[in-house]
């Protein structure tokens, strides 16, 4: 459900009510399930809102891609192996894929010298 809530507010013009969120979505949701997916997607950070008179008008937090990146890193807070997660989802990357992370790697580690050491302590969750 949070998926097809947050593909609607992608959706949207601007910032939209819980109200035409629901519309969006049929009207099959009753309002309050609407707001309690809309509230557990602000506590993950997904999505923002704000104040509108008594009601609140919400927005994604990032465009897809960034959903995407942000769901990743939740899994990957989420184990208590990381080393093993990444080595797992590195090893099932595509060549083309591949590329393209060692790409952006050098990238990122060209435009903050600091990084080349490996990630920092806060990186690693530590």
């Amino acid at each position: 459900m949070e998926a097809q809530v947050l593909a609607a507010l992608h959706e949207a013009a601007g910032p939209a009510t819980a109200a035409w969120v629901q519309e969006r979505l049929g009207g099959d949701l009753a309002y309050t399930t609407v707001m309690t997916i809309l509230s557990r997607l602000h506590a993950k950070q997904a999505v923002t809102r704000e104040r509108s008179g008594r009601a609140y008008v919400w927005t994604p937090a990032a465009d897809e891609a960034g959903l995407a990146a942000l769901r990743m890193r939740r899994v990957l807070d989420g184990e208590p192996d990381r080393d093993a997660v990444l080595t797992s989802f590195v090893s099932a990357l595509s060549a083309q894929d591949e590329q393209l992370l060692r790409t952006l790697l050098d990238r990122a580690t060209a435009e903050d010298p600091a990084t080349a050491d490996g990630p920092s302590d806060e990186a690693r969750g530590g």
